[in-house]
């Protein structure tokens, strides 16, 4: 299938702007295995920029070029790189969109996402707990219909594999808003996703258990 029908990617935080560009997850796995390094996007303007990154499903990937270009400079050879069997299908997938500029994104898996080795790092001291305690707390503080962290946390631990809309609605969230929070905890190692849902990773379990023992900085 065509890479130009997607699955959510996040990118590293540069300027504090994220932009979700879309990757099926297919499409990643062949990324992986070097099958695929080409993605083509009709933007009106680029949402990821050279030498930038991407943290996916399967690790992070690295943004080599992204250049404008027109339909007239896209190759048979192009259209293959980028998950196409040929440039027609590439190119009926991009005129479904009127407007814009096409955008060719020379890409590449670069690593590991630095999130899935934070996320198994369960041993957590006193120190570290506490550090968590502080993130949360400004999470709280700057959200402006009050705290969440706890919640949405005991709700992910209480009810995992459970469909985002189901656990948003089950505590009276909206769905979106509800999976920008679980983002946040991600980015934290707190909680990891699944195929349907999420739970909570291991670091997330530790912490949890350390705040029922009332563990604090030693």
């Amino acid at each position: 299938m065509p890479i130009a029908r997607q699955s959510f990617v996040r990118p590293f935080r540069g300027n504090e702007r994220i932009v979700l560009v879309l990757i099926r997850m297919r499409e990643l796995r062949a990324i992986a295995r070097g099958e695929i390094d080409l993605a083509f996007r009709r933007w009106q303007r680029p949402t990821v920029k050279d030498g930038g990154t991407l943290r996916t499903a399967i690790g992070v990937l690295a943004i080599e070029a992204v250049e404008a270009v027109k339909e007239s400079e896209i190759s048979e050879k192009d259209a293959r790189r980028s998950g196409f069997e040929s440039r027609e299908g590439l190119l009926k997938v991009l005129r479904t969109r009127s407007g814009g500029q096409i955008y060719r994104i020379e890409l590449r898996l670069s690593g590991p996402d630095p999130r899935e080795d934070l996320r198994n790092r369960a041993g957590l001291t006193g120190e570290e707990i506490a550090d968590i305690d502080t993130r949360l707390a400004r999470f709280d503080t700057a959200s402006p219909g009050g705290p969440w962290t706890e919640t949405v946390l005991r709700l992910i631990a209480e009810k995992p594999a459970t469909r985002a809309a189901d656990l948003a609605a089950s505590a009276g969230f909206e769905t979106k808003w509800f999976k920008t929070k679980v983002r946040r905890l991600k980015d934290l190692g707190l909680t990891q996703s699944l195929g349907i849902g999420y739970r909570l990773a291991p670091r997330g379990e530790a912490y949890l258990a350390g705040r029922a023992r009332g563990q604090g900085p030693e």
